[in-house]
């Protein structure tokens, strides 16, 4: 595990509202004796608990056998002395030690079950980490680029900064960074062992040895607290169903005085000419199409708000287009071509649209490559760029 994952020392804590007893860091107690305050705290919460108590693990890094067995010890004597409760360990596959030792206790009680929190969370996740898709997202990070080196030092982007790219993808974003802006330290995060290898490879590809990829849970990070001048996140907000969680960690490990960074669309803006009434029907329809799969690629203007509701301050928001004129036509050509595939091709067919709708939704498409590849015509894709200070 590398520093950049190392997690905060031994927490122990229960929410009574949630009736949630949570552990986060370190627990390699030499003794029982060592976390006995811990272990009473546990069973006062149990004590207190009625119905469900959740036993949070998503931020546990290490526990040795004494604690383990010293916490298993409290959780099996409660269910053989009350049949009342029940008992939920949530887990994480970024720690999946924690559901393998876990869930032996679960076979031992019935009262016992253990849920893989990220597995609930990111339900349209399957759609975008497919490895098909990699190819045209370094496309799209081509066609952003030429937009965002512009506009990242007013957010924050200077040399010798220790800034977080959390949700990463498949890396080529830090990389860009890394050789245009000199950051002393970058930490690259994603939840797609996927995109990951390949972003590894892209940067070695470069000769680029000193970004730090990490796998992790971005609503549940193994990163400690106020250690990133800049922390970015693009094009991730609006694929997770609870973005305020999301943003809740890019909060907590920003440094006082340090900014977090965010990009989103408003699919429906997306525009082209000729055909413009057949494209924009089609990208209204991708906005309900996502929000069927509970993500937000409206989510671009409220972006503002979500900031302001997660504690930041000095907010900047700016948006920008990407058009078939930055570069080559092809490239957004291609870029819309891919769309298709995933959204008519997967999606659309996931949900139980008829034929005759997707061909429609499909007509859409083909229609915004006529115009990106129009001699006389126009494509345009809107992003919105904002950023948020952590206060001091």
């Amino acid at each position: 595990m590398s520093t950049a994952m190392l997690a905060a020392p031994f927490q122990a804590e229960f929410d009574a509202n949630s009736q949630e007893f949570s552990f986060a860091g370190v627990i390699r107690p030499r003794s029982v004796d060592e976390i006995a305050h811990s272990i009473s705290m546990f069973r006062n919460a149990i004590e207190e608990a009625r119905g469900v108590l959740y036993i949070n693990v998503k931020r546990l890094a290490q526990m040795n056998n004494t604690a383990f067995h010293a916490f298993s010890r409290v959780v099996l004597d409660a269910c053989r002395t009350r049949s009342d409760i029940r008992f939920v360990v949530v887990t994480s596959s970024v720690v999946g030690w924690t559901e393998r030792m876990f869930r032996h206790l679960g076979k031992i009680e019935p009262q016992i079950t253990v849920e893989v929190y990220d597995s609930k969370f990111y339900p349209g996740q399957s759609f975008v980490e497919d490895t098909s898709f990699i190819p045209i997202l370094r496309t799209q990070t081509k066609m952003t680029w030429r937009h965002e080196r512009k506009i990242l030092p007013r957010h924050g982007m200077r040399p010798g900064i220790v800034m977080a790219d959390i949700c990463c993808g498949i890396g080529d974003f830090a990389v860009l960074v890394r050789k245009e802006f000199q950051p002393a330290r970058i930490v690259a995060l994603d939840h797609s062992k996927a995109s990951l290898a390949y972003a590894r490879d892209v940067a070695k590809n470069f000769g680029i040895s000193d970004i730090e990829y990490s796998y992790g849970d971005a609503s549940e990070m193994l990163l400690e607290d106020n250690q990133f001048d800049l922390v970015t996140c693009r094009h991730s907000l609006q694929i997770f169903n609870q973005p305020d969680l999301l943003l809740k960690e890019l909060y907590r490990i920003c440094k006082p005085g340090g900014r977090v960074y965010i990009t989103n669309e408003k699919n429906s803006h997306c525009l082209g000419e000729p055909r413009a009434q057949s494209i924009q029907w089609t990208y209204n329809e991708v906005a309900k199409l996502f929000s069927h799969f509970e993500m937000d690629v409206e989510l671009g203007p409220k972006s503002r708000r979500y900031l302001a509701d997660a504690g930041f301050d000095d907010i900047l928001v700016e948006s920008f287009m990407v058009t078939n004129h930055d570069g080559d036509p092809q490239d957004f050509a291609d870029v819309i071509t891919a769309w298709e595939n995933v959204y008519a091709g997967e999606m659309a067919v996931k949900r139980g649209d008829p034929a005759e709708f997707i061909e429609r939704f499909r007509q859409g498409f083909r229609d915004h490559i006529f115009a990106a590849l129009h001699p006389k015509g126009y494509a345009g894709w809107p992003i919105w760029a904002a950023s948020g200070r952590k206060p001091l």
